[in-house]
């Protein structure tokens, strides 16, 4: 079972990785720029530091991913799905969707060119827009650590 161990610290290494960013990006880098920065230059700023995260955040989005779907398997858990009792699972995949969808479909495809259009014409209420939309991932996220916390150690059910 050594195998599980490894995969479940990996799997919390990299949750703690990716939602601990988010919360630093949400939290900390958002209002620092707003403070310190003009609104003309504030999409400059938050880019240039936020973009040496967003690898990291791939990476750990993907191996938190990989390691969940790994220890469904090993487990043989995938019955849990279809129990109402194991709700934060299916939190806990559909936050890992949501992030993988945003992360490696829609910044590239669309949200990039997106918020570099806004910010030539609209730069406060597009950072207000990325900050609100960080806020509620960052909330929802939280709360389905808390969940999956509390649900696998039996408090759920």
């Amino acid at each position: 079972m050594f195998d599980i161990t490894l995969a479940r610290a990996l799997h919390v290494a990299a949750i703690v990785h990716w939602i601990g960013g988010v919360t630093f990006v949400t939290l900390v880098l958002l209002p620092g720029v707003h403070r310190l920065a003009e609104p003309t230059e504030r999409a400059r700023l938050f880019e240039a530091i936020e973009s040496a995260f967003s690898w990291q955040a791939k990476i750990s989005v993907t191996l938190a991913g990989l390691t969940g779907f790994y220890m469904t398997h090993r487990l043989a858990a995938w019955g849990r799905f279809l129990d109402p009792a194991f709700w934060w699972m299916h939190a806990m995949v559909a936050i890992w969707a949501v992030f993988s969808i945003v992360l490696f479909v829609l910044e590239p495809l669309f949200l990039d060119q997106w918020f570099q259009r806004q910010m030539q014409s609209q730069p406060g209420g597009t950072m207000a827009i990325v900050q609100r939309g960080h806020l509620v991932l960052m909330t929802l996220s939280l709360v389905t650590v808390l969940a999956a916390v509390l649900g696998s150690h039996g408090a759920l059910y």
